[in-house]
């Protein structure tokens, strides 16, 4: 500014540090906020998989297979616990920065809330002497222009020699406020110097400040991004093992399995064979050792029929049966 003692430029720069150091506060937020949902998306997650069965009852190969499952779902979660406190780590950091911007910046700060006190009080200063200079300056002139005229018309020579030693008074008075007007100006200047240097230097202070800020927040928020990416990778490191205990999973393995564990023998009941209760003197067929046979559904049993020259069995002593 134009304006000596404004301070309009440097009042906007630290409020810009002030909006930027709220910003680095915003996103400290946002990764502590983060922290809690997955620190508690990952318990939730262990919890699932430790306490809700999944298969249980399975065998073989399948029940490996969600063995493999429930594990890998525990250490997502253990990774999404893991990530939670990366991002209260990384918030962490984000405050010591942004603290030590603001230790850093009140140095300069105080360094210039000094020299613009001491900028305005000379200021002050200077603009009183001034107007002390010119309140002499015309009392000084009338008094030469009222000598000439006392000098032509005063009846005495004493009233002459003192308006002479007022207007010596006067000019000496007025010499002396000059000096001291020429003393502050000085005084003023080199204040002035002194500011517009330290002025420099926290701008520059300050610029350098800005840059180390948006640089940071800008690494910030690409690691953060980062480690959110190699989240996603190393779950998906996890769940290509549960693909794979999958593909090592056989149908036919299982089915076999079963089988053996459960099997109660390896031959199939005996055919029934049909006798004779009725006609003693007919042959039994003799018993026949058992043959494995193929297990198969079997068919209905036939209607046992009369051969020829026997009895009918569906009659007997004149009882029918049918």
């Amino acid at each position: 500014s134009t304006d000596l003692t404004s301070t309009v430029g440097y009042d906007s720069i630290i409020q810009h540090l002030n909006d930027g150091r709220k910003n680095c506060k915003e996103f400290e937020d946002f990764l502590k906020e983060r922290a809690i949902i997955e620190e508690k998306y990952g318990k939730e997650l262990i919890n699932l998989s430790k306490k809700k069965p999944c298969g249980q009852m399975e065998l073989n190969t399948l029940k490996r297979s969600l063995d493999v499952f429930k594990q890998q779902i525990d250490n997502v979660g253990q990774g999404h616990i893991q990530l939670a406190q990366t991002l209260r780590e990384e918030a962490k950091k984000m405050e010591d920065f942004r603290e030590k911007q603001k230790l850093h910046r009140k140095k300069i700060e105080l360094i210039m809330e000094a020299i613009h006190k001491n900028r305005n009080v000379q200021y002050k200063k200077t603009m009183e002497v001034k107007q002390t200079c010119c309140c002499f300056l015309p009392f000084g002139l009338q008094r030469r222009r009222g000598c000439t005229q006392v000098l032509l018309h005063l009846p005495s020579l004493s009233r002459f020699w003192q308006l002479f030693v007022k207007l010596a008074q006067t000019k000496s008075a007025l010499e002396d406020s000059d000096r001291s007007y020429q003393q502050s100006v000085t005084t003023l200047e080199k204040v002035r110097e002194e500011w517009q240097k330290e002025h420099i230097k926290a701008c520059e202070f300050f610029e350098t400040q800005e840059c180390d800020r948006i640089s940071y927040v800008r690494n910030a928020l690409w690691l953060h991004v980062n480690q959110l990416s190699l989240g996603c990778v190393q779950n998906d490191e996890k769940y290509e093992e549960i693909r794979k205990s999958l593909e090592m999973c056989s149908i036919e393995k299982d089915v076999d399995f079963f089988v053996n564990l459960r099997k109660t023998g390896s031959l199939a009941p005996a055919p029934v064979v049909y006798e004779n209760y009725y006609n003693t003197q007919r042959n039994v067929t003799p018993a026949r050792s058992p043959v494995p046979v193929p297990i198969s559904r079997r068919g209905p049993l036939p209607t046992p029929t009369s051969a020829p020259g026997e009895p009918d069995y569906a009659t007997v002593d004149g009882y029918s049966l049918v």
